[in-house]
This record gives structure tokens, sequence and C-alpha cells, in this order.
């Protein structure tokens, strides 16, 4: 199973093909809305989620809400194409001129895609905008109501923002709060400090970032693999978390605290219970040991930078003089880390799906099911 994304923030626009899919899966279009919706949300969002109305539009490889087993393709429309359309336009008629940017934004792609490509940052910035993830979203929406199917469940929270942490639980309560909170956090205090450093940051012209946490619960043992490098289950949602904007590092389990603790107080005892198999008595691990999911709840964190578009510029080159000048300003977010967490729980999605099909290839979702259940049946032993 394989996908690709094409596509600029400003052009008209963002398409998706999905190939691999198991025919007779289920998809619901309003899911997949539902969560396009939900990333353009939470506090800190800029005026470009004001103009966009994110919906999904389905082209072909899905029949009466079933997948047919063909590439389902997929487009969502930019409404800000409107404003953009003589600018990106793709013919020799397009103006290139009123919107050249000559002055780089440092922390973007802007001025190294600029000189590996040898073009105009325009060119660079409108795909390698964070836009482009509204596709990954919608993709990862479409595999995760497969892993639903499964008895697979996904969930993130935001454990800080600009440096106000907040406390977690596993209480069944705590997650209900997650889920009403515009900021995905379930502690109502640092909700509360979240929202004034947040209007301190707009106030000023900056922006900030924050930690994230994804949990993948009811993944069997057996996921990934130990045999080459890149079949690693931990190595591939690695990657797939820092190839989202703004991410700048990932870790597992205890994550780096494990570095500061003594071995006895990191591994995680083994246990056995008839009739349910294999266990751990600990989760510090978080869920992978040696590049496979060991039967535990896969835990990943992953830390966001700031967006480093200011409205209190830092300073730049200016492409043509070499003059230092204060870098562009694109219209931008303060904070997108209750965003940027829709983003990860649907580029994990897909990194368990595609996992999932490595260990039981299915041409049909019925096909796949039975696998997983009898799988299931195999390791309770």
């Amino acid at each position: 199973m394989r996908f690709l994304t094409a596509g600029e923030s400003h052009g008209q626009k963002l398409v998706g093909i999905i190939e691999g899919l198991p025919s007779g899966m289920k998809i619901s279009k309003d899911c997949v809305d539902a969560v396009l919706r939900k990333r353009q949300q939470g506090p800190g969002r800029g005026g470009r989620m004001a103009i966009e109305l994110d919906e999904i539009h389905f082209i072909s490889g899905i029949r009466g809400g079933v997948s047919t087993g063909a590439p389902v393709a997929l487009e969502i429309n930019n409404r800000d194409w409107e404003n953009w359309a003589g600018i990106m336009d793709w013919s020799e008629g397009a103006d290139l001129e009123s919107r050249k940017v000559m002055t780089p934004r440092p922390g973007h792609a802007d001025l190294t895609g600029a000189l590996k490509y040898r073009t105009e940052v325009r060119n660079i910035l409108e795909r390698a905008s964070a836009r482009e993830t509204a596709m990954r979203v919608a993709i990862g929406s479409i595999v995760r109501q497969g892993l639903s199917a499964l008895g697979v469940e996904i969930r993130g929270h935001v454990l800080a923002v600009g440096g106000v942490h907040a406390v977690s639980s596993d209480e069944s309560e705590y997650w209900e709060r997650v889920r009403r909170s515009e900021w995905s956090v379930g502690d109502p205090i640092a909700e509360q400090k979240m929202g004034e450093r947040l209007q301190v940051a707009r106030d000023s012209g900056e922006s900030l970032g924050g930690l994230l946490e994804i949990q993948v619960y009811n993944v069997p043992a057996g996921l990934g693999s130990h045999v080459q490098w890149d079949r690693k289950l931990d190595g591939k949602l690695a990657q797939a978390v820092l190839s989202v904007q703004a991410m700048k590092g990932v870790s597992f389990g205890l994550g780096f605290e494990a570095g500061e603790r003594l071995g006895s107080l990191v591994h995680d005892p083994i246990t056995y219970c008839e009739g349910k198999g294999f266990a751990r008595a600990t989760n510090h691990a978080g869920g992978i040991e040696g590049g496979m999911s060991n039967g535990e709840t896969i835990v990943l964190q992953a830390v966001m930078k700031p967006i480093p578009t200011l409205y209190q510029p830092l300073e730049t080159v200016h492409l043509d003089t070499k003059e230092v000048v204060k870098a562009s300003v694109e219209r931008s977010d303060v904070c997108a880390v209750p965003a940027a967490l829709v983003v990860l729980e649907h580029v994990v999605a897909w990194v368990i799906a595609e996992a999932v099909l490595e260990k039981f290839p299915a041409d049909s979702f019925i096909e796949l099911q039975t696998a997983w259940e009898a799988y299931q049946a195999y390791l309770e032993l």
C-alpha cells in the first residue's frame, strides 16, 4: 500500500492517490470531513482557516461507500484559489511578479529550496506549506476507519504548549476532557494558562510550539520487523512523524528519560496469563521492542517547534541585493499544536495500517479480518 499527494498552498486543489487499499472496506465521507474540520480548528489559528472549509471529494476507487480495490483518488479544493488564480496559474500568462518572494524566512524551506531547485521562493513555500497535511489527514482517516473495524484505537493529546505543561492520566474522564478541549488537553488549569500564553505571543508577534503524544491501542505483537533497518516499526513511525512540518523530535515510551535511568528501571518484565498470552508488567518501551510491536499500547511523543513565520520577523538577506532586511510575512498561525496533533494521529494511522497489510497481505477486507482474528487467537494461547 502506498500513497502520493500533490498540490500547493494557494493552488487550485490538493490531490491524493492511494494504491493497495483492500476491497470491501467501508469508508465514510463524513468521518473524513470531520477530521479535516478538526485540523482547521483550535486556538492560535490564522486567517487562512477562516477562508477554507475543507471537504473531501472522492474521484475513484470507492463505490457505494465501499472500496473497490482500485486506486482511490481524492481531492480537496482550495477556496483561496479565487484570490490566487492569476498568480498560481499553470500557463505562461501567470503573474510571476506581484507575490514574488525575495526575502526568505528563517526556519522555513524558503532559502534552501530556492538554492536547491534554482527557482523562485514562491515555488518552494507553496509546496512546503503545512497546507499539504490536509490531504495526508484525509488519507490517514480512510485507513484509520479500517483499523477501527479491526479494533485498533488511536488517541492523541497535547502535553505542553509554550512551556506550559499539562498533567495527564489514563482515566476515562481525562480523555473525555481531552475530547472537549480546544487545546486537546485534559488539564483545565493548564488549558487556561495556555490561552494566556497564546495571547502574550500574539500581542508580541511571536509563535508557540509544544509537545504532543499519540497512543495506539489494541495492536497485536509482531507488526514491523527486526530483520532490516527499513522494516522497523519505530523507525517508520519516527520518519512519518518527522515528515510533518515543524516536528523536530520523536521518542517512544520513556523517551529520553530512559537515558537517565538504570536498566532495571527501563525494561519491561514479561508476564503470561493463560487465555490472554504474553504481556508486559510495565510499558516503558512504548509498545515497541526490536523494531516490532510487542502487544502493549504504542506510545510516542513528538516536539513541535514554534511556527517560523513571525509577525515581528527575524533578519534575513535579500536574494538580489544581499542586503540584511526583515523576512517576508506570509499569513500564518500563532500556534498550531492542536491542529498538528490531528495530523500526527493520521500519519501514525497510515504507518500502522501499512504494517498490518505487510503482515497480513489481503486483496479484500474480509480476508484481512479473517487473518487478523486467527493471529489474535494464536497470540492468546
